[in-house]
């Protein structure tokens, strides 16, 4: 199965059986040494798009917002067979056209990315996708809040739902993600890695 790595902020790392390496919205944190073979950047802040933070494997494709959303349409990729969907992300602070979320699909287990968002009217489409884990922000300055972040979790209906972006400034705050009102909650900390089960 494949195994999330979580560096902090919104920043972790995807890793299949085979050993494919994804990244998506590297910024912080550690574990940028094992060579990637997939970079995904939800949108242009300086905390989401560090690309030279990672080592690259030859051929490395790096897909960032603006190769996800072309004239209004949500592209779809498949690399060294890890799928990855783009879909909607935004809200006051993020817009729409220039922001993106992913859905990611590797061995078999289907992970949403939703990068910097608040609720999203796609998002009532999702439980039909049968998400495996939704990874979710939550700061509730420059996006969505708790409560509006455990009303997606219900919305999407993923079998585990992962909290990140808890406070602007800071890796993770621990307390909020406790605090956090959401189904099958599953609590990552930075520098710690999980098994993404089926």
């Amino acid at each position: 199965m494949p195994k999330l790595y979580y560096q902090g902020h919104s920043s972790y790392r995807l890793t299949s059986d085979d050993g494919k390496v994804v990244f998506i919205d590297p910024y912080v944190g550690d574990g940028y040494e094992l060579p990637a073979d997939i970079i995904l950047v939800t949108h242009g802040h300086h905390d989401h798009n560090q690309i030279d933070k990672c080592t690259q494997k030859p051929g490395c494709r790096v897909i960032t917002h603006e190769d996800a959303l072309i004239g209004g349409v949500y592209q779809t990729f498949d690399v060294s067979g890890v799928t990855i969907e783009a879909v909607m992300a935004g809200n006051l602070l993020h817009n729409p056209k220039k922001c993106v979320g992913y859905i990611i699909t590797v061995d078999g287990v289907k992970l949403y990315a939703s990068g910097d968002t608040s609720k999203t009217e796609q998002m009532v489409e999702f439980a039909a996708r049968a998400i495996d884990y939704a990874v979710l922000c939550a700061d509730g300055k420059f996006n969505m809040g708790l409560r509006e972040a455990a009303e997606c979790a219900r919305l999407i209906g993923a079998k585990h739902n992962i909290v990140v972006h808890t406070k602007p400034g800071a890796l993770f705050d621990r307390s909020k993600a406790e605090k956090w009102d959401a189904p099958n909650k599953l609590i990552v900390e930075p520098g710690q890695e999980v098994v993404l089960n089926r």
